[in-house]
């Protein structure tokens, strides 16, 4: 199986690179294809925004057909599944899943398709493994990260920078989004491969880790 994965920023891709290694085997091949942010999707699915500031939703509906004509020209032995996976942030769940879902329902040539929503922030994955946070920040503060409930809509990133960055999200934040991407793409580099992907805490990481098992099964 060939799985073509995209994420809405550099530090999802990071992490994803040294997690699905360990949820499938090498047996399987994936690309992961980061962009600048997520954006909405475009009313009427027709995209408005300019391609090369590559904004993950502002695309989609373009994305989805693009690879729906390439799966098309692939061997039938040569089995190739998209998965987009992204924030919910402040979105409702069932809404958002809808929407997306009627991108790929208004496709003229569909690819198979599945969305993977991390619940709140890609942070919560990372949250769902206190061991993994335990190693890679030992003097991680652990009255925040017990407060911690898993999956939760609390600020997710903002949780896990008053855990481990000095001064809390909120010193981080005066900094600027510059520098905030910068601590994203340190978590992802500092956490990710201490993670045990069987013991995820975090439901929404296990839907996405049981998803790729099941596909690469077929």
């Amino acid at each position: 199986m060939h799985f073509e994965i995209l994420i809405e920023d550099i530090s999802g891709k990071t992490a994803l690179e040294i997690l699905i290694p360990k949820i499938i085997s090498d047996e399987h091949t994936f690309n992961i294809h980061s962009y600048k942010g997520i954006g909405r999707i475009p009313q009427g699915l027709t995209p408005s925004s300019d391609p090369k500031r590559r904004i993950l939703l502002d695309q989609i509906p373009k994305l989805i057909q693009g690879y729906g004509n390439t799966f098309t020209g692939y061997p039938l032995s040569y089995s190739a599944i998209l998965i987009v996976v992204c924030d919910l942030d402040d979105r409702c769940l069932s809404n958002f899943r809808t929407e997306l879902l009627d991108c790929v329902d208004k496709c003229v040539v569909k690819p198979e398709t599945y969305f993977c929503i991390a619940i709140e922030e890609g942070e919560a994955w990372y949250l769902g493994d206190m061991n993994a946070m335990k190693t890679a920040y030992p003097t991680a503060k652990d009255a925040v990260l017990n407060s911690y409930v898993n999956d939760s809509i609390c600020g997710t990133w903002e949780k896990l920078a008053d855990a481990i960055f000095l001064g809390g999200a909120q010193s981080l934040a005066k900094l600027g989004w510059q520098a905030v991407g910068k601590e994203k793409m340190a978590w992802a580099s500092d956490i990710s491969p201490h993670m045990d992907v069987d013991i995820n805490q975090s439901p929404s990481f296990c839907y996405f880790r049981e998803k790729l098992r099941s596909l690469s099964s077929i």
